[in-house]
């Protein structure tokens, strides 16, 4: 690890999230570690997801919803007043379950979020947009055709072209919300070999329902149970000799 790199980038503290009156998360203590793949596996309604999104406050959307506990990055509370939701999503980056380009052309939909931040130089965006296609294995397909509609793309296509467009802005996380679950076979390979390559710049933490893949791509793995983080730790370990019974049924589909 390169000096002034941290070996922890993010990192929930004692965290309790509500939606109204309804408890969703309760204590969650997690540290992500740098540039290594962190998933989270569990049933469906468990809260993964709804943490997931307390990672860059995608949940502040939310009307009625409070947060209590501590969630850092770098050792700074994402919470804290002054906090820059436009600074905080510009390093904390999310791509969703499903694909959603911008009803724009492939070049357009990239240089989207650098335009927000202030670059207008035509040769620069084109540099970005090369990139950052490059680094979704996106390029090579469609780097004749920049100008067509992003809309036109296969739902593969689409989801690697999302994911170039969250690396666009240069983020140092990237949180990813079942990004495979709407695609075929294929291209949830094509998905998985590309976080191989990405977690060497990028710290990546992972929602999925597919526990194959968990074990696949992930170096740290945690299971939540009805809005609690029952266990976390080395991916193999979780998998072959988990610390918590419940861990070891959920894994072995004794229930889910």
């Amino acid at each position: 690890m390169s000096e002034g790199v941290p070996v922890i980038r993010m990192a929930a503290n004692s965290l309790d999230f509500y939606y109204g009156s309804f408890k969703a998360l309760t204590g969650v203590n997690i540290s992500v570690p740098n540039r290594k793949v962190t998933a989270l596996i569990g049933p469906s309604g468990c809260g993964k997801s709804t943490f997931l999104r307390c990672l860059n406050r995608m949940n502040d959307e939310i009307v009625g919803t409070k947060v209590v506990g501590k969630v850092s990055l770098d050792g700074d509370d994402i919470y804290a007043r002054g906090v820059s939701l436009t600074d905080l999503r510009k390093r904390v980056g999310m791509v969703f379950q499903r694909p959603n380009p911008f009803p724009m052309s492939i070049f357009d939909n990239i240089t989207y979020g650098p335009r927000i931040h202030g670059e207008n130089k035509k040769d620069k965006l084109q540099e970005i947009a090369e990139t950052s296609l490059k680094k979704a294995a996106l390029w090579d397909e469609v780097k004749d055709s920049l100008k067509k509609s992003a809309q036109d793309l296969s739902g593969g296509q689409q989801q690697r072209l999302c994911i170039a467009r969250v690396l666009a802005v240069e983020p140092e996380v990237l949180l990813m919300d079942e990004p495979c679950s709407a695609l075929d076979p294929n291209s949830t390979f094509r998905i998985e070999e590309l976080m191989s390559e990405l977690k060497h710049k990028y710290t990546i933490v992972i929602v999925t329902h597919n526990m194959q893949q968990a074990a696949r791509v992930s170096e740290q793995t945690g299971f939540f149970l009805k809005g609690e983080l029952v266990e976390v730790g080395e991916t193999a370990k979780i998998f072959n000799q988990p610390d918590d019974q419940r861990t070891d049924d959920y894994i072995r589909g004794r229930f889910g």
